[in-house]
């Protein structure tokens, strides 16, 4: 069947999230010389991993970017994650041992707007060795008009930019190019260890692509109901058309109007399936689906591991995103 292109592509201005920091980075910037001092790893407890002795310091925002760092660095990089399994990513709150750590690393991988304590801690302290992917992400879409808020400030605005590039693994694969070419600059030494690194990356999302244009080729439905709007990469790149319930933060609550709008537009359009996720409240969804007697299934951003992720590594959730796009929106 015909396919439409995501309507939200360019509808609005780009803007960035406005979340407002929950941490007095002041008081942490004090701490940085006894944190420093203290003789142990900084970073998130837990986060840090891999690389020998020699191996350099490399601070990484989130799961998809430390995932792409530790697959492109390997043995000669040591990963600090600043955001703990489980935590929602927008939500960070930079302790003085997470401002030390990105102070202190060779490296540190982030996306502006994403992670508004950290860009005001990397703004802070004037880090010249941050690096931000939302360039090569090409972060061209925006929230879908529409999905809007009670009001209340949740911290995006209507229109905002989407930033889970990640969900497209044509814009990863740029981001990783960017990440393994300042890899080469901070360490030329492994440059070209780097860059084969990254090639073995490119690849795999490559064949990730494939599987997901022939798996999404043939769909009974290309109406994306989600339950925030996660997911405009993913739909634009694959043809789908996104509707979600609330706006891209995902604790955000769609006003009554928003619910019963979402609701017709199930009923009109016979859309089977509601997509929820690991990270929020199923709530909504579940109210969207009770009313409509829609189906609900599980589609992940992947912004971060959970328990509940279907899969351990970026490849095998999306590979199970993709068996759920395929059963939902009844491909064949």
């Amino acid at each position: 069947m015909p396919r439409r292109t995501q309507r939200a592509r360019h509808a609005h201005p780009v803007r960035r999230t406005t979340r407002r920091p929950r941490v007095a980075l002041a008081a942490a910037a004090l701490a940085l010389a006894g944190a420093a001092g203290c003789g142990s790893t900084p970073g998130s407890e837990g986060a840090a991993g891999g690389g020998g002795a020699d191996a350099i310091g490399v601070v990484a925002a989130f799961y998809p970017l430390e995932h792409a760092v530790r697959e492109i660095g390997g043995d000669r990089v040591r990963v600090t994650g600043l955001t703990k399994p489980g935590a929602e990513p927008h939500d960070l709150e930079m302790t003085p041992k997470d401002v030390a750590a990105v102070t202190e690393s060779r490296l540190a991988v982030y996306e502006k707007g994403m992670q508004p304590a950290l860009d005001k801690a990397i703004s802070d302290q004037g880090l010249q060795q941050a690096f931000d992917v939302s360039g090569p992400a090409d972060l061209s879409l925006s929230e879908p008009e529409g999905a809007g808020h009670e009001g209340h400030d949740h911290g995006t605005e209507a229109g905002a930019t989407d930033p889970h590039f990640w969900l497209d693994p044509i814009r990863y694969q740029k981001v990783a190019q960017a990440i393994a070419t300042r890899l080469g600059e901070v360490d030329p030494d492994h440059k070209a260890e780097y860059d084969r690194n990254a090639q073995r990356f490119v690849a795999d999302l490559g064949a990730l692509d494939a599987e997901f244009t022939a798996g999404l080729a043939r769909c009974a439905s290309d109406d994306l109901v989600t339950s925030h709007a996660a997911f405009a990469y993913l739909a634009d790149r694959y043809g789908l058309h996104q509707v979600p319930i609330a706006g891209l933060e995902p604790d955000a609550e769609p006003d009554p109007a928003r619910l019963a709008q979402i609701s017709r537009f199930v009923r009109t359009n016979k859309v089977g399936t509601i997509y929820t996720e690991t990270l929020a409240t199923p709530a909504v969804a579940k109210t969207v689906a009770g009313e409509t007697g829609a189906k609900m299934a599980v589609l992940d951003p992947i912004e971060g591991l959970t328990d509940s992720s279907q899969g351990s590594t970026y490849l095998e959730i999306m590979r199970a995103n993709l068996a759920a796009l395929k059963k939902g929106q009844g491909c064949s």
